[in-house]
């Protein structure tokens, strides 16, 4: 096992060390091998879908044991559970008028878990509330994408006001977690069920982000053209890769630290 943390040190040692463009095409290379190996090793490609979906209510009963057994809420982002329970509830509307299917019933699941947690941190938990920390002002992502929704939104046959939120659940989705990794950056230190419940979220939108690229090419493009016509297909896309990046630093540190056998993860200045 020492050979392998060693290897495994010398070539994290290596990536700090290269300037951001190099970082970034790294990050942009790795994940276009691993979308090239889930093609080969997953045939059905909605099994991705079913596979983000479990690995989110894996991330979500992490969070539920840390805050039922341990008995505190600190270094979670009540910010960001906040903006999950707006985008949810948006998605559930649009749900219900435009689309009812399975995928209602799980966004219904992970919406009432999502309430429970933020009563748990407003009410029952306060104490350990870190609120200094979670200084994140989430009208600079819930604004720009309500204008972002305004402006592109789906072309379908349904009502303005239904395509709009639809617009505008998906661009929140891409950008909810922000708060939470403003917590870590602030804090620096990381407690293991919050870093688990985090890597789960980076994981499950990955396969998620996998699931979509994946249909498209499958498709050869006609999957897009479904969505509709304009910008909107494009930024579908962009919203599901964006999200999978903003999570794709605190990743590439949870695996060290695990890698390295570290129960705290230690985020060094300007991770997020």
């Amino acid at each position: 096992m020492r050979p392998q943390r060693t290897s495994i040190h010398a070539v994290t040692t290596w990536v700090r060390r290269q300037p951001p463009k190099v970082k970034a095409f790294l990050a942009v290379v790795s994940g276009m091998a691993a979308l090239v190996l889930l093609r080969f090793i997953v045939h059905d490609h909605d099994n991705l879908f079913v596979a983000a979906e479990a690995v989110h209510s894996l991330g979500i009963s992490v969070l539920i044991y840390k805050l039922m057994k341990e008995k505190t809420c600190a270094g979670l982002s009540l910010k960001s559970q906040e903006l999950t329970a707006i985008f949810l509830a948006v998605r559930l509307y649009c749900s219900f008028v435009m689309e009812y299917d399975i995928h209602t019933l799980l966004d219904f699941a992970t919406f009432v878990t999502t309430v429970w947690v933020i009563y748990m941190i407003r009410f029952k938990l306060k104490a350990s509330y870190m609120e200094e920390k979670d200084n994140f002002a989430i009208y600079y992502v819930v604004a720009p994408c309500a204008m972002l929704a305004l402006l592109i939104h789906p072309s379908t046959s349904h009502h303005l006001l239904n395509r709009i939120s639809w617009a505008f659940c998906v661009y929140l989705e891409a950008v909810s977690v922000l708060p939470q990794l403003r917590v870590m950056q602030n804090t620096k230190i990381v407690e293991p069920f919050t870093a688990h419940y985090v890597f789960a979220l980076g994981v499950a939108r990955f396969l998620s982000c996998a699931h979509w690229v994946l249909q498209v090419l499958d498709s050869r493009g006609h999957l897009l053209v479904a969505l509709g016509y304009g910008l909107w297909p494009s930024m579908v896309l962009i919203s599901e890769i964006v999200q999978t990046f903003i999570l794709a630093d605190f990743c590439y540190y949870y695996v060290k630290s695990v890698f390295g056998g570290q129960l705290v993860l230690r985020l060094p200045s300007g991770v997020v």
